[in-house]
């Protein structure tokens, strides 16, 4: 049996540069990974199944449109075995639509896995553009490590960057990406600026920002208050909501600030999601 988790992908930045003519937007946005997300294992068996568990898997359902049967069928056509089975078992820790990547994490997951488990010659340029086919987002998954992500979101470019101790916070109330992309009012926005005389990367991601944050919160306020309870807690040195939300993040000076955070936040509001973590280094 082999285990494999898909870590929440945390939009440090991300600036809307410009409107394909095939209605794509272009993007340019710093990436980052946090050191929890979903947990996927993967057995052999004879066929493709899989199940779900955890605290949101009752959100999901195992049917045509999950991506990690996508993933999984998708990786069989290519290495022209479409009878190789797994069983696979998603355990979803991260909340439904949440802007922090949690299906492409598992769409990406599920491809690394399974060319593990099968023991398949795909190699990683070919596995990134099956990834692009399955959404946006999947190849910075495969990818992993801290990264700036341009185009709509296949042209990587690594980012040598710290951990960061954070926050992650969600209400637990759902917002609509495309619905977020369709009330922008500005689509051509210049790209990140990260100057690199800057060592501060505080400062450095502070400069810059969430060009979908004003729609989605003019969507959903629910997201004010997220960003509200984060800047209020001691330590926190930027706030910001990630991707399309709803999640939000805080990064914090210390770990025992990270933590303290997530405890004042969790006691005073039972029903949200909250986590306190690290970021990966790159």
């Amino acid at each position: 049996m082999l285990t494999r988790i898909a870590p929440a992908k945390i939009n440090l930045a991300l600036h809307v540069t410009g409107l394909r003519a095939d209605g794509y937007h272009e993007l340019d946005s710093l990436v980052t990974f946090a050191q929890l997300g979903d947990r996927l294992t993967f057995a052999r068996s004879d066929e493709l199944s899989l199940t779900l568990s955890g605290p949101h898997g009752a959100s999901l359902t195992v049917d045509g449109d999950n991506l990690v049967l996508k993933a999984a069928r998708a990786l069989q056509c290519v290495v022209g075995a479409p009878q190789a089975g797994a069983a696979i078992n998603l355990e979803k820790n991260l909340p439904i639509a949440s802007g922090i990547g949690g299906g492409s994490a598992d769409a990406a997951a599920t491809l690394l896995g399974l060319r593990e488990l099968w023991e398949v010659d795909v190699n990683d340029a070919k596995l990134s553009a099956l990834g692009l086919s399955l959404g946006a987002d999947v190849p910075m998954c495969l990818n992993g490590k801290p990264l700036r992500a341009s185009g709509i979101g296949e042209i990587l470019e690594p980012v040598s960057m710290p951990e960061f101790d954070c926050v992650l916070v969600n209400r637990m109330v759902p917002v609509s990406t495309p619905a977020v992309f369709n009330k922008l009012t500005h689509k051509n926005n210049p790209d990140l600026n990260l100057e690199e005389n800057n060592a501060d990367w505080h400062a450095r991601i502070a400069a810059n920002r969430n060009d979908l944050e004003p729609a989605a919160c003019a969507l959903v306020p629910d997201i004010n208050t997220c960003l509200d309870a984060l800047k209020s807690t001691s330590g926190c040195q930027l706030v910001r909501m990630s991707g399309s939300g709803a999640t939000c993040f805080g990064l914090y000076d210390t770990q025992e600030d990270a933590q303290r955070a997530a405890g004042v936040l969790q006691s005073n509001h039972a029903n949200w999601w909250v986590a306190a973590t690290k970021t990966t280094a790159g």
